[in-house]
Order: structure tokens, then C-alpha cells, then sequence
């Protein structure tokens, strides 16, 4: 699409922004497996920088059994011949524990979960490339690009595996990483996940969850619970997000905004159903703002997951946000923020918010 043209803007083709619907990115195999680490919001983050909000205990107790964890996973791996070191005591590999291999951290959204599994990755003392951090959908894209039995061997030489947002959203993905984490464990990886909803529920309003109850079930069985509550922390005293502004005033941003993007929201909504969402990540590299005019309600549930990813990859990514239309809890239609996704959309909503937050800063400057 074409840029619209800003009062005052330059007219020198380098001042134009950039353009997401202008990109198609090509994402190899090898990039998937580097890039399973914190991403760079986290990069920083660690159990001292989590502040537990006082009223909420559950978050202070978290950080203690998190703690414990992660000192339990130094020691060498042997993923290839003599004995493996077993991550809660013993280091035969045929007397497999009976007890959970990993931790589950749930609660509501922006409660620091993904703050507290980035810190546990930090933690463990093991080398970066022995270790692996992502997203429910970054590993399923994994499992596409590589093949089911490479990601075991892949992933099977390390010594913790991090799933954030872990959620079962069609049958084909229960049997799948039902699959691949009982291989990863009997490889003796370590396991720990986020999620909104608890182990034993994933699956429920989205599909026949009694069909693959036995599934669900194993999957719970490879985490020890903890229960996370509190208030997301994203709006915990902060000021409302701002007003959506005009067309004019997002275009003179994104002109005036070095490495910003600037699309027609429902082009976009377009563009993404033609690009992988493996490769939203890369569809945002190098943008620094994300600029949008004409934001309206998604028009259907297809359309509204793709959103929902984009805007993790912005948010994991620190990207701001500036756009026209709508206020971003109105993306969702009330049927959508009632069915069997709505956590995953009050997600979008809450990270969307936070970006726009940020993005004021660039209307002021």
C-alpha cells in the first residue's frame, strides 16, 4: 500500500516509512532454534527485578520454588553415553521419577508469569544453547520446520525446555506436544510452561476436550502447579491508554519516527493471513514503531489469533504502538471475549494497551 502523505513530511523517498504489508519474510530452520531464547524484553529480567505485590503471597512463593528449581538443574547432561544426571535426585536413567518433571505457572494475564519463566531460564545454570525458551506456537512452528522426530533430538540435548502461553487450541496440537514433551522427558529435559488456564483444563471450549482427555491428563502430569493471582501488573497504577489519535497524527509519526512502519489496519489483518505466524517475528525486525490507521473489530476468529500472535511478537519485542480507529478493547466482538479464546484475547488487549501506552511518548516528543 502507499504511505499517507503527512502535512509537512519529506518527500525525500528515505523519509518514507516502512510498510509490514510491504514484507514477506523468509524465517530458516536454523533461525528458529537460535532464536529460542528470552525475548528482548525479558533479556534482562531476573527473580530479584520480579517485585511481588505485597497482597498476593502466591507471587512471593513462586519465586522461592522457582529459585529451588533452577539450582536443581546444574550438573552436566548427559544426553550421550554413560549416566544421566535426573533433575530430582538419582542418575539412572532407567528408574525414571514418578513425580512432575517440570513446573506450570498459571494465572491471569499480566501477572508476571512470563517475567518469572524468563527468569528461571536466566537462572539455570547451564550454556544459553543448552537451554531453550518459546512460545506454545514458536514450538509447534518448531516441530513444522524441523519434523517430529529432529526437534526431539533437537531439543532432547537440553536441559530445560520454557514453553510460554502454553494452550491446546485444536486436537492435532494436543496429541503433538503431548507427544514431543513425553519424548523430551524420557530424554531427562526439564520442563516449566505459562499459561492462563490450568493444566487440566487446556482444551476446554475449544474443542472435544473429552476425546482427548487421556492427552490433557498426561500433559498435567509432567508439571508440578503453581498458582500465580494478582492484578495485571501492565495497568496496576499507570494511566489510562490513550485516546486513539487521527489519521494525520499517526501518518506525521510515522514519518517524523526513524524505523517506523505505516499500514491500513485492515490491510494488514490481510497481509498476516498470507504470511506464517512462525514469521511475525521477523516481519517485525528492524521496526521501532508500529503505526496504524483505521483500526476496526476483526472480522473473524482466523483473523483475530493472527492478531493475537502479532502482538506478541511486538510486545516481547518492545515495539510501541500508535493508531487511529478504535481503542484496542474493541477489537473483539463480545462473542469472541466469551468463548473458548477470551484469555487469549484479554492477552492481546493487555499487551496492545501497554504498547499504546508507549506509544504516546512519540506523539509528545
Amino acid at each position: 500500500m502507499s504511505a499517507i502523505t503527512a502535512p509537512g513530511a519529506r518527500s525525500i523517498a528515505d523519509a518514507a516509512p516502512l510498510s509490514l504489508c510491504a514484507r514477506e519474510p523468509h524465517v530458516p530452520a536454523e533461525r528458529l532454534v537460535a532464536e529460542m531464547v528470552p525475548p528482548p524484553r525479558f533479556d534482562g529480567v531476573r527473580f530479584a527485578t520480579y517485585i511481588p505485590d505485597p497482597n498476593q503471597p502466591s507471587q512471593s512463593e513462586a519465586v522461592g520454588v522457582l529459585e529451588t528449581f533452577a539450582s536443581g538443574l546444574g550438573g552436566a547432561h548427559a544426553s550421550g553415553a554413560g549416566k544421566r544426571r535426573r533433575w530430582f535426585g538419582g542418575r539412572d536413567k532407567a528408574a525414571a521419577p514418578s513425580g512432575p518433571r517440570g513446573v506450570y505457572l498459571d494465572g491471569g494475564y499480566g501477572v508476571g508469569k512470563t517475567h518469572l519463566l524468563a527468569s528461571l531460564w536466566h537462572a539455570t545454570p547451564a550454556a544459553p544453547e543448552q537451554k531453550a525458551f518459546g512460545t506454545f506456537v514458536e514450538l509447534t512452528n518448531l516441530v513444522g520446520a524441523l519434523g517430529f522426530q529432529q526437534t526431539v533430538k533437537t531439543l532432547g540435548e537440553h536441559r530445560l525446555l520454557c514453553i510460554d502461553e502454553f494452550e491446546l487450541d485444536d486436537p492435532g496440537d494436543t496429541v503433538l506436544v503431548s507427544s514431543l514433551l513425553g519424548k523430551l522427558v524420557e530424554a531427562g529435559v526439564a520442563l516449566a510452561a505459562t499459561s492462563n488456564t490450568l493444566p487440566g483444563k487446556l482444551g476446554e471450549g475449544r474443542f472435544a476436550a473429552v476425546d482427548f482427555l487421556r492427552e490433557i491428563q498426561g500433559l498435567s502430569a509432567h508439571f508440578r502447579t503453581l498458582r500465580i493471582d494478582g492484578e495485571d501488573y501492565r495497568h496496576r497504577g499507570l494511566p489510562e491508554a490513550p485516546e486513539p489519535y487521527s489519521d494525520e497524527q499517526v501518518s506525521k509519526v510515522a514519518y517524523a519516527t526513524e524505523g517506523a512502519s505505516l499500514d491500513d489496519f485492515p490491510h494488514l489483518l490481510e497481509h498476516l493471513s498470507r504470511v506464517h505466524p512462525s514469521r511475525y517475528g521477523a516481519l517485525t525486525d528492524g521496526v521501532r514503531a508500529v503505526c496504524l490507521t483505521g483500526v476496526r473489530p476483526v472480522p473473524d476468529q482466523s483473523t483475530a489469533l493472527r492478531l493475537v500472535v502479532l502482538a506478541d511478537r511486538l510486545y516481547d519485542r518492545e515495539v510501541p504502538v500508535l493508531a487511529s480507529g478504535l481503542p484496542f478493547d474493541r477489537l473483539f466482538s463480545e462473542e469472541m471475549l466469551n468463548g473458548g479464546y477470551r484469555k487469549k484475547y484479554f492477552r492481546a488487549i493487555s499487551r496492545l494497551t501497554a504498547l499504546a501506552r508507549d506509544g504516546k511518548a512519540l506523539v509528545e516528543s
